[in-house]
């Protein structure tokens, strides 16, 4: 079977590791790859931004699955090409990832259809977005409308910082287009969890809960990133409430995609806070996380390509068994470069070290010479992820791995999974 992945982060050499496992013969092909996934398979030298050069990739090739890993070529419609030219294709269509590209969207699906989540009013104006900074008071969320690379997240501990954000977002332009819209949203506490589901549009195949690492330094302090680790499972992700994410967030927000039109079918990721009052959502992405989906996939026995592939084809996922685990926890480690999440220094030579059993390194950010040196090419250069019968040993192992690989500039936080420890797992 031949099947493209689109991307060339440590997501899409996960995703690409796990088919190639669910799959030992499959003939894979990404775009544009990086080095990691070039010992899986082919990669050709095409942007995951590049709609046309895609398409004319995966007519050609006659692939018969393409898996889209970012969200960006979601954004720009790529699902609906590939459908035109009778292509499958693993992920929502442009209208349906407006789940992701559009907080303003979002939340509004969401306070439609009855999901739990943080009341927030969209701004364009400077001045009215002030004006629901001081009405909220501190702390206070200000988010960017559009996709961030993660980033467009600032959880404002007072008002100058909160003042600061707007301006920033709607006068300085910090995030493009996508703050050019912004939510003023009230603050929620408690832990954050992401729970993914592969979904027909209708029916949904939940994954096991893992926690995120936002913040660059240990103790979650510092800026925010694209995720510095995660790990999983989650000790308060039992199975009673995957099934309560299930019926209160996935059933009714797929339903009210339906009914305006929009049915969203590929990985739909429900970003959760777990709040003193209950669940709630903090967001919806339309694809796999990162660097969650790094974490989460080394867990999963059962096959992953079946359901992508039943899902692209357009076949009702009724019936389909539930994920199957493997015994034990992961934990995933991110190797980040100089400067991140700020400016980065690229090219700095990367020399990785025997790993271990039940360690794999993921590439996100890395590039290698005409001379065979791999280099780094990006803020998230790798992930480090081990696997072990319990969070503690398998952050050793991940810690461990991550410590003897070399780069100059290298970061990483020594501590993912720390509540999880804390609670005594």
């Amino acid at each position: 079977m031949k099947v493209l992945v689109v991307g060339g982060g440590g997501r899409e050499h996960a995703l690409a590791w796990k088919l190639c496992h669910d799959d030992p013969y499959l003939d894979l092909i990404a775009a544009p790859g990086n080095p990691g996934i070039a010992d899986l398979g082919r990669c050709e030298k095409i942007a995951a931004t590049d709609i046309d050069g895609l398409c004319a990739l995966a007519a050609r090739e006659e692939v018969e699955l393409v898996v889209v890993g970012p969200e960006a070529p979601l954004e720009l419609g790529l699902v609906d090409r590939l459908r035109e030219l009778g292509i499958p294709a693993f992920g929502p269509t442009k209208a349906a990832a407006e789940i992701e590209t559009s907080k303003r969207f979002a939340k509004e699906l969401m306070l439609s259809a009855g999901v739990p989540t943080a009341m927030a009013r969209t701004f364009t104006d400077v001045a009215a977005a002030k004006a629901e900074v001081r009405r909220l008071g501190a702390p206070v969320v200000v988010k960017a409308s559009g996709i961030a690379a993660g980033k467009g997240v600032i959880v404002a501990t007072t008002l100058d910082e909160a003042e600061a954000a707007v301006d920033s977002m709607l006068v300085d332009n910090a995030f493009g287009a996508a703050g050019a819209e912004v939510l003023v949203e009230e603050f929620m506490t408690g832990e954050e969890l992401s729970v993914f589901a592969v979904t027909d549009g209708t029916n949904v195949l939940p994954m096991i809960a893992a926690q995120d690492h936002k913040r660059i330094g240990e103790g979650d302090t510092g800026p925010n990133t694209g995720g510095m680790g995660a790990y999983c499972p989650v000790s308060i992700a039992p199975p009673a409430l995957i099934a309560e994410t299930v019926e209160r967030v996935f059933l009714p927000t797929l339903t009210a995609m339906r009914e305006i039109g929009r049915p969203f079918t590929g990985l739909l990721y429900a970003g959760l806070m777990l709040t003193p009052s209950g669940m709630k959502v903090v967001e919806f992405n339309c694809r796999f996380g990162d660097p969650e989906t790094e974490a989460i996939l080394p867990l999963l026995e059962s096959s992953l390509l079946e359901p992508m592939l039943a899902v692209a084809r357009g076949h009702s996922l009724a019936g389909h068994p539930p994920h199957r685990w493997r015994a034990g926890a992961s934990v995933t480690t991110v190797l980040a470069a100089h400067g991140y999440p700020g400016a980065v220094r690229n090219g700095d030579e990367i020399a990785i070290s025997a790993r271990g059993d039940d360690v794999v390194v993921f590439h996100a950010g890395t590039k290698r010479d005409a001379d065979g040196a791999l280099r780094t090419a990006g803020g998230r250069v790798l992930a480090v992820t081990a696997v072990a019968p319990t969070i503690a040993a398998a952050r050793e192992k991940s810690a461990a791995a991550a410590a003897n690989i070399t780069f100059e500039g290298k970061q990483f936080r020594r501590d993912i999974g720390w509540r999880e420890l804390e609670r005594g797992a």
